[in-house]
């Protein structure tokens, strides 16, 4: 018997739970095979097992439900392994293989992922792959499958905090505009917001732990795009909260007669505390930012921290008061702004809400 490696058999039962099927492919004889499987968690009986033999003179049709079906495949011939691989993306699955001989380049190259063996593995295998593992572990494969997911959930996360925020300026200098205000912020404000308090804040973000559970998600389907209607609620919903309340407030302050350095001192204040609430939105998006401690994430923390101490310091220090046109504020002032800066906080909350309520 050829005895498993430790943590292989746990991390299939991990891909099983996460969504990822796995089927053995090889050419030993399919009681060897089976024997194996067993040990896997892959098969059974008999019935998960399709010898080579079997796959002969089979339709592109029929090769498609045996591929959909079987989860061991035995006695392979080398072109037999690429028309397993050509039949499972024909049926609409994103494949990775994992292959270390001159035999597995076809199919390695065929595949969506091809990934080879560094250790074992042929210079033929590893030109035809896009991964090399280097210590030869199939658990080492599903560990990077959870480091992708949630690099890309980070990737999400900051696409979120960027566009939303970006959009929230949009709306609001767009209201001013349409209804003849002057403008609420001044170029070297907005560069402010969007170089310096934000970028932080998203170089941050994208250091966001995972959130747990993101082997226990079913896989995304390969051609979702980025902006899905998830993102394209929140980021609206987000905007128009952030960019409704700042031109309120900005037309409210216009309307009793500040003059206009004054109120865009006190709407790029708000909007920078803004961005530090809605941060707390983007942490997650399905769960309560309630019930992420911001402790678990230190680099974020830091950089939010960071980001509202340089604003701070730039409302005091007379240099970066005449570039920014920026002022301190009174008590009663940051009370007012910070009272309405949060409410992106419950609107949101009640949004990723409806989201589950909604089954999604």
């Amino acid at each position: 018997i050829d005895p498993l490696r430790a943590g292989v058999r746990e991390a299939v039962a991990t891909c099983h739970q996460s969504g990822v099927g796995v089927s053995m492919v090889t050419g030993d004889h399919a009681v060897t095979a089976l024997a194996i499987a067993r040990d896997l968690g892959l098969a059974t009986d008999e019935s998960h097992v399709v010898t080579g033999p079997d796959l002969l003179g089979r339709t592109r049709e029929e090769l498609v439900a045996v591929a959909n079906r079987a989860r061991v495949f035995a006695r392979v011939a080398p072109r037999q392994k690429l028309e397993i691989v050509e039949a499972l993306q024909a049926a609409g699955h994103f494949v990775a293989v994992t292959g270390d001989g001159v035999n597995d380049a076809p199919a390695l190259r065929a595949a969506n992922i091809g990934v080879a063996m560094g250790q074992s593995g042929t210079d033929v295998a590893r030109e035809a792959s896009e991964l090399v593992i280097s210590d030869d572990n199939f658990a080492t494969i599903v560990a990077g499958i959870e480091e992708g997911r949630i690099a890309y959930d980070n990737i999400r996360k900051v696409i979120y905090l960027l566009i939303s925020t970006g959009a929230a300026e949009l709306v609001f200098m767009g209201l001013a505009v349409a209804t003849g205000l002057p403008l609420p912020l001044l170029p070297v404000q907005i560069v402010w917001l969007n170089l310096v308090t934000n970028g932080i804040q998203d170089v941050a973000l994208a250091f966001e732990p995972g959130e747990g559970d993101v082997l226990s998600r079913r896989p995304r389907p390969p051609r979702e795009r980025i902006f899905n209607r998830l993102m394209i609620e929140r980021t609206v919903t987000a905007a128009v909260v952030m960019g409704g309340i700042g031109f309120g407030a900005f037309h409210w302050m216009m309307a009793r007669g500040w003059a206009e350095a004054e109120a865009r001192n006190v709407l790029l204040l708000m909007l920078v505390l803004f961005e530090n609430f809605h941060i707390g939105n983007c942490r997650s998006e399905t769960k309560s930012a309630f019930t992420l401690s911001p402790l678990r994430s230190p680099i974020l923390l830091t950089g939010a921290i960071a980001a509202f101490l340089i604003h701070v310091a730039a409302m005091n220090v007379p240099f970066m008061q005449g570039v920014l046109g920026a002022a301190p504020v009174s008590w009663e002032t940051w009370v007012v702004v910070a009272a309405l800066a949060v409410t992106v906080v419950p609107v949101m909350e009640v949004h990723k809400y409806t989201w589950r309520v909604r089954g999604h």
